[in-house]
Formats: structure tokens, sequence, C-alpha cells
């Protein structure tokens, strides 16, 4: 059996995908209501997290940020205190690498395996099972998992010990925050000088200077309709664990800042919930 904490826009649908493969599933999260979906299809739901581990061999997390995950850990509930000796807890989330290394800490304590897996992709990869997963820990504890990532994503990247697969992510992420928003501020330029949106769009992503994913990005900046498959707060929390990140390990980060203080800029005018792409509409000028 297999539990699954934390179902919303991402874990939802990693869960779904595990299902839909026959794998038995009991679910936890903080509003049901978002779970409920999992449920109609069979899934289990458990009313906390230590309750939803409760006979499980490997748990899954995918949490919003480090207080999330070590709240459903250790906090009064705390699934760490029902996982059984030897049983693994695979952590999906994007927290700061340091923060990995205390978890697998915290259950190695308790003679629990730790992967940290976080994931390359937003909603529509996470939908197809299209996800890569960047994963730190032993390499016999991956194999162990290996089939369920595979149900789950197209790519599976060991990058070493506990703490290195979180550190990949933030990588990833950073190059992806920044490729967002030097393009948007293109797109921006390009329409202040009068050019049309869509023109503009088509030629840059007909081009080599723009990153791939970008293409699945254009529908949303030519609508303007910027419904999160990676919500913008999401990557403003990121981009400050990167520059936590290079702060503890003595690199300057001059762009990654600037960048992280737009997406700031973009949550104060009330993009927060949007699609991460709706930086485009903070810094077009046609508001």
């Amino acid at each position: 059996m297999i539990a699954f904490i934390g179902t919303g826009i991402m874990g939802n649908r990693m869960a779904n995908n595990l299902i839909k493969k026959d794998y038995e599933l009991t679910v936890y999260n903080r509003t049901k209501e978002k779970a409920k979906n999992l449920l109609d299809k069979g899934a289990k739901w458990a009313n906390s997290p230590k309750a939803a581990v409760e006979g499980a061999k490997i748990v899954f997390t995918m949490l919003s940020n480090p207080a999330a995950v070590e709240d459903a850990a250790l906090g009064e509930n705390g699934f760490l205190k029902g996982m059984k000796e030897g049983s693994l807890w695979v952590d999906c989330s994007t927290v700061h690498p340091d923060f990995s290394r205390k978890m697998a800490g915290e259950a190695g304590n308790r003679s629990i395996r730790f992967l940290d897996a976080p994931v390359a992709g937003s909603k529509i990869p996470a939908e197809k099972g299209e996800l890569v997963f960047l994963v730190g820990g032993k390499k016999e504890d991956l194999d162990e998992v290996e089939s369920l990532l595979q149900v789950m994503g197209k790519a599976i990247k060991h990058q070493g010990e506990n703490g290195k697969g979180t550190s990949m992510k933030l990588v990833v992420n950073l190059t992806l925050a920044q490729a967002m928003a030097s393009f948007s501020e293109a797109v921006a330029l390009g329409e202040a000088m009068d050019l049309e949106k869509e023109t503009i769009i088509e030629t840059l992503l007909g081009g080599a200077t723009a990153a791939p994913f970008l293409h699945s990005k254009k529908d949303k900046l030519v609508n303007g309709d910027f419904d999160p498959e990676f919500p913008l707060e999401h990557v403003q929390k990121d981009l400050q664990l990167i520059s936590e990140a290079a702060y503890y390990n003595g690199i300057s980060l001059p762009i990654a800042n600037v960048t992280k203080e737009v997406y700031g800029l973009a949550m104060q005018h009330g993009l927060s919930k949007k699609d991460f792409s709706a930086i485009y509409e903070f810094l077009s000028k046609e508001k």
C-alpha cells in the first residue's frame, strides 16, 4: 500500500496516475475537497498524515513549502510517528537542500529511508505522466520505487546523495523563472514599439533564443488566460530558496535576486495565484 500526502495541483495528478495503474492509495490533504476526484476513483481517505501511512511501505509527499513538509512529518499527527521501520519516504516537494538533509536525518533516526525527489514539470506534464524526477539518496532505495516514478514521469535523474535532488531542482527552477521573465520582458518591449504581440511571440519561439518550455506558454500570453499550472507565488518561493542556497554556499546570484524581486512585485499586484507566466501581465505596458 502507498500513502500520498499532498493532493494539490501536482500531487493530485501524480496520485491519479498511480490509481490508473491500479495501485492502492491512501491519501491525505489539508483540504479534503482537493482529493475528492481521487476518492471517487477508489483512493482511501485518512484524517491525518499519521493515519495515512498506517500499513504503507512507501510514502510520497508533494507539499507547497518546507514548513508544510515539516508539519506533516513532525507535527502533532506527523506521519514519521506512524511509519514502520524500513519503510521509505519519497519527498517530491521543492524545498531547501539543507532541509532535505534534515528530513533524511529525522527519518534515519527512526530507521526510515528517505529520498528527495522533486520534479521538473508542471500541471500538464504531471497529468500526462511526463515529469522528470531529480533524485537524491541511495541508489538501492531509488531502485525500489523506480517503477512508481515511471508511472508518474518520463525520466529519472539520480543526482547522488540526499539533498542533491533538491539542489538540482533549484538549479532547474532558476533557469525556468529567469527564462519566463526575460521572455515576457522581450514581448513587452516589442509591443511598446508597436509590434503585434502574436508576431513577436511566434518570431521568438521560432528562433534560437527561446527556452523550449516557452512554447507551452504561448497561448497564455496571447490570450491573457493565466489559469495556474505553476502558480507565480511558488516560483517566488523557489527563488527565495535559491537565494538562501546561494548565501550558504558562498556565491552571488545578482540576476536571480533581481528576478526574485520582480516576481515579488507581481505578487503585490495580485498575481500570486495565477500561472507564473502572468509575469508578462505585470511587465506589460498594456495591463
